[in-house]
């Protein structure tokens, strides 16, 4: 018999527990562990912070769906990784052995990188449903005194979709609520380019997001590294090619979210040939670490190096479809390790993103993620929107049943019928 536990019960964690299923022997025993019992649906927060989901339409209680599954879901969070011993320390007290492991733990968040940075100081945060509800709390309050907004995220960043759709979401409320007229809005971003998204841009996404900008009267600021935030001034230094400051920026708000760079979590963050200096799981191939070959990592806790110098440092982000490509991966290869077999099954790391807009969004594809690539496709339109939130109630769907169908091919299928269903309507 084989212990087999999944660290992580978000997204990544959540399918590979799925998956893991009809790989295990009868006699192997598989555990999630969680941080909470409470999955929630990160690509809707977003939509959360202004309002247009509540936080239970996009949170789904683990206990029940764990126990029809048969797998054993500890809530407790895990506090501390022992590879040699094979153990895992619990938040609770408690321990767990374990003789494979899979790291989908996600990122630490490091707002504290930054002097004033974040939901507990002076800006906000769409990166978790508690920092969503906290900033819809702050968003209704600023509406009753508009001023200026900055968007955007910091040096160190991996994940730039979610600010690009969270300015455009932004312009789409408060035009709305016609008082957009009194709101400058400003995106700063350590991407050397808009539409670098850690990914050197795909497609034309420079071109196209440029033009949503400017069509929506939003300033922006690239090359920015954050120095500082005050309650009502974020400061920023512009930094040339040669990465020297070019240009200093006093950006007053009287609004802000602006993503922050990630990190490994404390659980496992220092352990030697476990992590590199940033805490994020050393992978090979085969999405195992090489010190340890009986743990795996998958989804964003992974290292991935940047696609190439940039004049502030810039992450690659772990999409959806990644995510997806490394859970299937490794259930197979954990499957044949079970079976006394080599693993040999590799992930795609393909990227299929979808980018809402409010009233319109841009889809993009790269095959494979990372440059150069055999497909290289971005494209707008309102379809995009409408896809996203059919992918929304299709996700759910499925973590709800339980069932561990690809989801984000499943995604491509259906967004790219639909957008021929848009284009001959």
């Amino acid at each position: 018999m084989a212990e087999v536990v999944v660290i992580g019960a978000g997204l990544g964690g959540t399918i590979m527990a799925y998956e893991l299923v009809p790989f295990l022997r009868p006699e192997d025993h598989l555990t999630l562990v969680g941080q909470g019992s409470t999955y929630h649906f990160v690509p809707s927060n977003p939509w959360v912070a202004v309002g247009w989901r509540d936080r239970h339409d996009i949170e789904i209680d683990l206990n029940d769906v764990m126990s029809r599954k048969k797998i054993n879901f500890v809530p407790t969070g895990a506090r501390r990784i022992d590879p040699v011993d094979k153990k895992i320390a619990l938040e609770d007290g408690n321990a767990l052995h374990f003789d494979y492991l899979v790291i989908a733990t996600g990122p630490d968040l490091a707002f504290d990188e930054i002097p004033g940075f974040g939901p507990e100081h002076h800006t906000q945060s769409i990166c978790h449903v508690d920092h969503a509800i906290k900033a819809k709390e702050a968003f209704e309050r600023f509406v009753e005194a508009p001023g200026p907004i900055v968007v955007g995220a910091v040096q160190g960043a991996s994940c730039f979709g979610p600010a690009y759709e969270f300015a455009f979401i932004l312009d789409t409320e408060l035009r709305k609520r016609k008082i957009r007229d009194r709101v400058p809005m400003t995106f700063v971003t350590s991407e050397p380019y808009i539409g670098h998204l850690g990914l050197d841009g795909v497609g034309d996404t420079k071109g196209l997001l440029e033009a949503e900008f400017r069509a929506r009267h939003i300033k922006w600021i690239t090359n920015a590294r954050t120095t500082t935030v005050e309650p009502a001034n974020i400061f920023v230094e512009e930094m040339g090619e040669n990465g020297t400051v070019q240009k200093l920026h006093d950006l007053p708000f009287a609004y802000a979210m602006m993503l922050p760079a990630f990190r490994g979590v404390p659980a496992v963050r220092g352990i030697e040939g476990l992590v590199n200096p940033r805490g994020f799981v050393l992978i090979d191939k085969y999405q195992r670490n090489t010190a340890y070959p009986d743990i795996f990592g998958i989804g964003v806790c992974v290292a991935i190096p940047p696609v190439g110098p940039t004049p502030v440092p810039v992450g690659v982000p772990k999409t959806g479809f990644m995510i997806e490509s490394m859970v299937t991966a490794t259930a197979a290869n954990i499957g044949a390790l079970l079976r006394g077999e080599t693993p040999t099954t590799e992930a795609t790391w393909n990227a299929i993103c979808l980018a809402d807009f409010g009233d319109t969004g841009v889809a993009f594809v790269a095959q494979p993620q990372i440059p150069p690539r055999n497909v290289n496709w971005s494209s707008k339109g309102i379809w995009v929107h409408y896809a996203k939130i059919a992918f929304e109630k299709y996700f759910m769907h499925k973590i709800r049943r339980g069932e561990s169908e690809p989801f984000y091919e499943r995604m491509v299928m259906e967004t790219l019928q639909l957008r021929k269903v848009k284009r001959s309507a």
